[in-house]
This record gives C-alpha cells, sequence and structure tokens, in this order.
C-alpha cells in the first residue's frame, strides 16, 4: 500500500513490493500521489511476475558477466572488450529481452561478423574468420551457462543448437631451424650466453624459450626469480583457467631452456617486453627478412612437435596443458607424413 507523507510544500509517496522500493516527492495533492502509488505498486508487482527471461535484457546479461564473471578469469581483458563492443556495435540485439535473444538471432549475428558490417556509430568492421566466430560464441555461451545455472535468468542456450562455422584450419607452419629461426634471432640482435639488452633481443630470447618449451608469450611474461626453480628445473606460471583450478601451472624444463634462461634468472622478470610487443617486433623481424606466413605463436606447435618424440601423449597433455588430446593433435602436432614416412624406415 502507497504510503503517502507531507514533503516540503506537497506530497511525497513511497511504495515497496516484495523488497523493491521507489519513492516520487513534490505532488502537489495527496490524492495525485495516491494515484501514482497504486499505479507504482502496480507497475512493481507486473515486472516482479514476469519470466527472469523477459526482464532481463541481453546486454544486461553480458554487462553483468563482464563485471562479475570475466575478472575472475585470465582472459578478463579481451573478454570485457569484446563485450563492450558487443553492446556497442549490436544494440538492436543487446536490447532484446534474453528469452527473445533466439537462435534465430543468433544466427543472423554470426553470419555478419562473417561477411564483415557497419556499426551504427559508422565504424566499419571487416569479415572475422571461422575461427574468432567460434571463440567469440564460446564466450557468449558460457555467460548464457552462468545466467542459466547461476542466476536463473533462463532455461537453455540458444547457442546449443545454433550451426557453427567451424573452426579455421589446422596450422601446419614449422620453421626452418637454419632458414628462419637463426635469422630472425641475429636480426633482433640476441646474443647467445648475454643477458638481452634490448627489447628485440628479449623477443628473440623469449621465442627459443617457446621453441624449446612450448610456452605461450603471456606465461613467458609471468618466468622470474619467484616462479622459476632452476635446480628442479620446473617453472610456476599463472594461467587463464587458473581461477578454476585454484593454482599455477606448472612446466618441467629441458637443459636447453635453462641455459637460456641462466642470464636473466635472477631478475624479478625474465621478460619485461608486453606480449603484444613480442608478437609486434617479431612480425617486424620477419616482415625485414622476407619471411612468409610465421607467427610467434607457432613456436608453441613446433615445441610440441619437437617434444613429442621424447615422450608419450600424456607427458605431453601435461607438459602444454591441453586436457583435450584431439585439440593437441589437431592443433599442435605439426610433424608431416612424409617426416612420419621417414622415421618409419629408419
Amino acid at each position: 500500500m502507497p504510503y503517502v507523507s507531507p514533503y516540503k510544500d506537497g506530497f511525497r509517496c513511497a511504495v515497496a513490493v516484495k523488497g523493491v522500493r521507489d519513492s516520487k516527492s513534490n505532488f502537489r495533492t495527496k490524492r495525485e500521489a495516491t494515484a501514482w502509488g497504486h499505479a507504482r505498486e502496480a507497475e512493481l508487482k507486473a515486472e516482479q511476475s514476469k519470466d527472469p527471461s523477459e526482464s532481463h535484457t541481453l546486454g544486461e546479461a553480458l554487462a553483468r558477466y563482464r563485471d562479475e564473471v570475466s575478472p575472475k578469469k585470465g582472459g578478463t581483458r579481451w573478454e570485457q572488450n569484446r563485450i563492450n563492443a558487443f553492446i556497442r556495435d549490436f544494440p538492436d540485439m543487446a536490447a532484446l529481452p534474453l528469452g527473445k535473444s533466439e537462435t534465430d538471432v543468433w544466427g543472423k549475428w554470426r553470419d555478419t561478423r562473417l561477411a564483415g558490417f557497419v556499426a551504427p556509430d559508422g565504424t566499419k568492421w571487416r569479415a572475422i574468420t571461422p575461427g574468432s566466430v567460434m571463440r567469440e560464441l564460446s564466450l557468449y555461451s558460457n555467460m548464457y551457462k552462468i545466467a542459466r545455472t547461476e542466476w536463473k535468468w533462463i532455461g537453455a542456450s540458444p547457442i546449443t543448437d545454433l550451426q557453427k562455422p567451424g573452426d579455421n584450419p589446422a596450422r601446419d607452419r614449422r620453421p626452418h631451424p637454419w632458414k628462419e629461426i637463426r635469422p630472425i634471432v641475429r636480426w633482433l640482435g640476441y646474443v647467445t650466453g648475454e643477458a638481452p639488452k634490448t627489447k628485440s633481443a628479449e623477443v628473440a630470447l623469449a621465442w627459443l624459450v617457446a621453441l624449446r618449451t612450448g610456452m605461450r608469450a603471456k606465461e613467458l611474461r609471468g618466468l622470474g626469480k619467484s616462479t622459476l626453480n632452476m635446480e628442479t628445473r620446473v617453472a610456476k606460471v599463472a594461467h587463464k583457467m587458473q581461477y578454476q583450478t585454484k593454482k599455477p601451472r606448472e612446466i618441467p624444463l629441458s637443459k636447453a631452456a635453462i641455459r637460456l634462461l641462466r642470464p636473466v634468472a635472477d631478475r624479478e622478470a625474465c621478460f619485461s617486453v608486453s606480449a603484444d610487443s613480442m608478437d609486434t617486433l617479431f612480425r617486424k623481424a620477419k616482415t625485414a627478412l622476407l619471411i612468409e606466413d610465421l607467427h610467434f605463436h607457432d613456436s608453441r606447435g613446433e615445441a610440441l612437435t619437437r617434444l613429442s618424440k621424447k615422450v608419450d601423449v600424456f607427458t605431453l597433455s601435461r607438459i602444454s596443458g591441453i586436457k583435450n588430446l584431439q585439440t593437441l593433435n589437431d592443433h599442435y602436432y605439426r610433424e608431416s607424413s612424409a617426416d612420419i614416412a621417414k622415421r618409419l624406415n629408419k
């Protein structure tokens, strides 16, 4: 029932429905205040009787996920940037009640991302690869999972039945030891056995370590005297799924990796250059040397392919941190059929 009280030169009305409160002041008469109170009570009751999937929008769900869930994860920045971009670039979709963000709506979003589009603010976005669409869908699918299991905002995810565009073809690119690895390292100014004196030399050392360990750029950034045990040859680094496992990833290191790291092992951080700068400086080097289609991250596939000749697949899974053996085989084991045939004849 509305509560009306005198307020300044008029009246103020306050209402409360199942813990939800609202008020308005400066009514000229008590009758006006009471009428507003009854109308507002009816609105609040109607809102509370709605199914949560109708009372919460897709944008509201994404914003809550961005603020409450993403900060707990390793990919916080990417997730938050992606969600902000979605809310900005697809305002009509973000304004839909969560229950109306159905599979056909997501199908149109998928096709738009694959084809490229012009955002409402005039920004032109080029078409992205199927693999990039899959990564974004994974983020939004997880949001629906949280909204279903924890927030109780929706009964099922519309992305479950969405036809996926498929991932990018698996890369099989391997860097050549003499024609590519050595020239790149030299161009970046790295001197064997010395601590890097420039950012470029740091990138060269980081890449050499990655080629022997399979570590990602962000994991390399986590190496330092507090995370690197030179005696046991084990590195403990933070990883993107640590919010679930509650512990860092342990990476066994070969003697070759230890030799490379020894000149910088006493530093708080072995590498001061950011992960983005690693990629930028690496691309600058390969472009100058006219080397095509080679990425810094190809070091991971190369390292795991080399290590596969020394350890069994389960040990390789533990070294790499990749639990899905199919993913490990499809994306990181890059030995060609011709190379395998040569080994069969030995």
